[in-house]
């Protein structure tokens, strides 16, 4: 593993032409208006782990199309009045798995909302959520990538942005939870989540996005061989005809036009040696970013990123946040 992306002086300035589509909003207002119109339907189940020091509510609720989607609900248990909230995403290929294995925010006395990903959780941890929504027919490169590439309505990425919305709507109605103090990080593709829930949601506080996918595909795709962004290569290898249609539809799920769309305060990280998700991609939704930033740059790290120096880095965003 070595340098091969542009270097850190040229990195911090890079700035990207965005290729964005001239009804992205108005595709996304209607898809989250088409998702509002079903009813949230949230339920909070307690169950218990034998943990003494959070509470933990195994959680369902509506996500796009209407169709149910998993969560974890972990409060602290000594706790008085309504918490701020942390809403966190999920990696590629994983899952919620249990709640045990989520107990950092809420030891830090926040409540904290995790969302499993349709579709996702037999990679690397298990998840609870099919997906279930047809995604549009064609034929796709094995994982989740180019499911309904040909069309952004189908595109697998509306329905998992549209459920991280969703999330942060679930999120606020629980009765412990402010639901004026909602942040939301992950990372990888919960990076990209993350980006796009604080762009989709523009009263969200704070996002903390770490080496996030799904930014600047084009881009990556080109500099990278790995997935999975080598499912969008391999998709245009076979489809030689396709490849225009293919970039069209991601550039109305590309981190780099959300960023653009949010006030939020960030905390990014990157690895300078991530050959997952590329330097140049990630600065290019910092560098996009509207609201108040910092980035946290790890130069001899790939995509494991800062690791636990990140977490207590984050620990400290926080804290200074919601003092």
């Amino acid at each position: 593993m070595a340098f091969f992306d542009l270097p850190l002086n040229e990195l911090k300035t890079y700035l990207p032409t965005r290729e964005e589509p001239a009804d992205f909003d108005s595709f996304w207002k209607s898809t989250l208006d088409e998702a509002r119109a079903h009813p949230l339907n949230a339920t909070f189940e307690k169950v218990d782990y034998g943990l003494v020091a959070q509470d933990t509510f195994d959680v369902t609720f509506n996500g796009f199309g209407g169709l149910p989607v998993k969560g974890w609900l972990i409060l602290p248990s000594q706790r008085k009045g309504k918490l701020p909230c942390i809403v966190e995403y999920i990696g590629y290929g994983g899952g919620r798995s249990f709640a045990i294995d989520w107990l950092l925010w809420a030891s830090a006395g926040y409540a904290h909302f995790v969302m499993d990903t349709r579709g996702q959780g037999s990679s690397w941890s298990a998840g609870d959520t099919p997906d279930l929504y047809a995604d549009g027919g064609n034929a796709h490169y094995p994982g989740s990538m180019t499911k309904g590439i040909l069309d952004p309505k189908h595109y697998y990425y509306r329905r998992v942005f549209t459920d991280a919305v969703r999330a942060i709507d679930t999120a606020r109605g629980h009765p412990e939870v402010d639901a004026t103090q909602i942040a939301v990080t992950g990372g990888s593709q919960g990076g990209g989540n993350t980006i796009a829930a604080a762009g989709l949601v523009p009263d969200v506080v704070a996002a903390m996005p770490d080496v996030p996918f799904l930014c600047h595909y084009r881009r990556a795709t080109e500099l990278v061989d790995t997935y999975p962004y080598k499912e969008i290569a391999e998709f245009c290898h076979i489809h030689r005809d396709k490849v225009d249609t293919v970039f069209n539809t991601l550039s109305y799920f590309d981190g780099v036009n959300f960023s653009t769309r949010t006030k939020a305060k960030t905390l990014f990280s990157v690895g300078l040696m991530d050959q997952v998700c590329p330097p140049s991609t990630v600065y290019a939704a910092y560098n996009h970013w509207a609201g108040e930033k910092d980035i946290k740059v790890y130069p001899y790290n790939g995509h494991e990123g800062g690791g636990s120096y990140q977490t207590v880095e984050k620990v400290r965003f926080m804290r200074k946040l919601w003092k």
